[in-house]
């Protein structure tokens, strides 16, 4: 087979790839270690990117439950009646996929192969999270849940990578089915080093991996001779990959995923990858790996994780949530694809063929067709009742803001409420829908409407990330440390002695959510007046319109700042004949 030929079939398959299945190839983790972030705080960002996933907050309020219960376990994809398993005696609080004590799990499907995939199990991915977040306190607890629970019950779903973290500690955790004759995982689950960033999207990221450090590795027994048996790997112990054996990477998989992984990497650590090789620091410039990332070679495997030169704020990480490439040679808005205005989007599907050739979009990690996203922060230095924080939005996370939800919450508010609207019922009390409609606002004219709503989103997020939550944070401390006296002299356990400092930490996230919800209804009506039919309407400093001398309701100073370069050099290539001024 010929180079060309080689190529055209590495396209053609990742055509098929990438135009696959609502949640396959979608979403994309960041995972901070406490001594890489400015705060000391793990943390998780996570994109559930999905054409018919809605954006909602998930809430379960704590719970004891009395012997024989039993737990439904519906499919979070498609809604299927997977079984039943038994209900334990007490559940945590839960607020979208942080708890209580300040466990944090994300995720990304990778597939794998596909005879792994077990149609008896009752155990899919969404349903590890959410009840692994009901039932564990820590990480490593989390871990346990997830491997027991599968392995019980059967795993109903592809490939995966968890993001785990809590107060302490922050994992990574590759699992695959074992097929339809054999219930349970194959996993592997690494403790990213303190100090490391790391991040995944959608390809399996753990290869080799020390299988005798207990601490700081966890793996599934017999996993490297089941693999053996089937004929996927046959090498000594020590050289078993598991991303080889199990979620082989292909053009798509570095194209379309790892590229993603890249590109937080990127832009976090500066354009420099840091990381320990064969007991040695190694630095590498990003474009190291630009021929992976591009699938051109796919030998070059990115590392787990990596060592930044700089501490990451929570606002580092939501930024870097909204990338499209740019900045890169990937750059999603300097192409003709990007159109006259400079659109980082491209839309379904995820490739085109043309005179023979198949070609691919690039898939960044802002996109349209998010679902929900957060940044979560378990804070070590904070009690459970205070520390945790998840930072949730709604759709498009490039034109879309992050509100303070406090994990101890005992309310969600309304914008975010599940059943406050749908996929295919609109609500204007939704945030889905009104990030929906600000968005799809911007994609008419992306580089004139984008800058508004940004500026709008950095001047809340900036707020509330470095001032407000810190002011409410020594709030709740204060109360918190009031009622700690009493509470351990009377009993911890013997009350809910903190129900003051929840309460005051609920109306302060529910408060903020739906403050923030009405500006961004205000926003949407300002950038659909200021942008109409293609027009720019000038401002005064106090965010009023400029208007004529004669009439409040007349404009004045209209510009319109027309098309990109790249735009007008493609149109004269193409039409130029016909429309030159003569």
């Amino acid at each position: 087979m010929t180079g060309r030929s080689t190529i055209k079939v590495l396209l053609a398959t990742a055509l098929l790839l990438l135009a696959g299945g609502s949640r396959s190839k979608a979403c994309t983790n960041i995972i901070v270690t406490r001594g890489a972030s400015a705060d000391n705080s793990n943390i998780i960002s996570y994109a559930a990117d999905s054409h018919v996933l809605y954006g909602e907050l998930y809430f379960h309020p704590a719970a004891l439950w009395k012997a024989g219960s039993m737990l439904d376990v519906v499919d979070w994809d498609s809604y299927r009646p997977l079984g039943s398993i038994p209900q334990v005696s007490r559940t945590y609080k839960t607020v979208g996929n942080m708890n209580e004590h300040q466990l944090i799990i994300g995720e990304t499907t990778w597939g794998g192969r596909r005879e792994l995939h077990d149609p008896a199990g009752i155990m899919d991915y969404g349903s590890l999270i959410y009840i692994t977040l009901q039932r564990a306190r820590t990480a490593r607890e989390a871990i346990q849940t997830i491997i027991d629970l599968a392995n019980e019950y059967g795993y109903a779903s592809s490939g995966e990578t968890f993001s785990i973290a809590d107060k302490d500690e922050a994992w990574v955790m590759d699992l695959v089915g074992k097929g339809p004759d054999n219930k349970g995982i194959n996993y592997v689950a690494i403790r990213i080093p303190d100090g490391y960033i790391c991040s995944h999207a959608n390809q399996a990221r753990i290869q080799t991996f020390p299988q005798n450090d207990p601490n700081n590795c966890i793996f599934a027994p017999g996993m490297i001779d089941f693999a053996r048996e089937k004929g996927w790997f046959s090498g000594k112990d020590a050289d078993f990959d598991f991303s080889a054996a199990f979620g082989p990477v292909d053009f798509s998989g570095a194209r379309a995923c790892d590229a993603r992984a890249w590109s937080a990497f990127n832009i976090l650590a500066g354009g420099e990858f840091t990381y320990e090789k064969d007991g040695k620091m190694v630095t590498e410039p990003a474009s190291a790996y630009y021929d992976y990332i591009t699938g051109k070679d796919l030998s070059k495997r990115m590392p787990l994780f990596i060592k930044p030169s700089r501490k990451i704020t929570v606002k580092n990480v939501a930024d870097a949530m909204r990338d499209h490439f740019e900045g890169t040679p990937l750059d999603m808005t300097t192409d003709i694809g990007a159109g006259g205005n400079a659109l980082p989007y491209r839309w379904r599907p995820m490739g085109f063929s043309k005179d023979g050739w198949n070609y691919v979009n690039e898939r960044a990690i802002a996109t349209q067709q998010t679902g929900f996203w957060f940044v979560a922060q378990a804070r070590p230095e904070l009690p459970d009742v205070v520390g945790g924080i998840i930072w949730f939005g709604t759709d498009d996370a490039a034109t879309s803001y992050l509100t303070p939800i406090y994990s101890n919450t005992n309310e969600v508010p309304e914008c975010f409420r599940v059943g406050n609207g749908s996929m295919l019922e609109y609500s204007k009390t939704s945030s889905f829908w009104i990030n929906n409609r600000v968005a799809n606002d911007c994609y008419k004219a992306y580089n004139m409407m984008a800058p508004t709503v940004r500026e709008a989103i950095d001047r809340f997020e900036n707020e509330q990330m470095f001032t407000k939550v810190a002011e409410m944070d020594a709030k709740a401390l204060a109360a918190y440390n009031s009622i700690l006296p009493k509470a351990e002299k009377k009993g911890i356990d013997s009350k809910d002695w903190f129900a003051p400092v929840k309460k005051m930490l609920t109306e302060y996230s529910v408060s903020t959510a739906q403050a923030q919800f009405e500006n961004w209804v205000a926003l949407e009506e300002l950038i659909t007046v200021k942008f109409v039919d293609g027009n720019v309407k000038a401002q005064n400093e106090d965010g009023s319109f400029k208007h004529s001398k004669y009439h409040d309701g007349t404009p004045a100073g209209i510009t319109n700042p027309g098309y990109t370069d790249k735009w007008k050099e493609a149109v004269v290539k193409d039409h130029g004949d016909v429309i030159r001024v003569r």
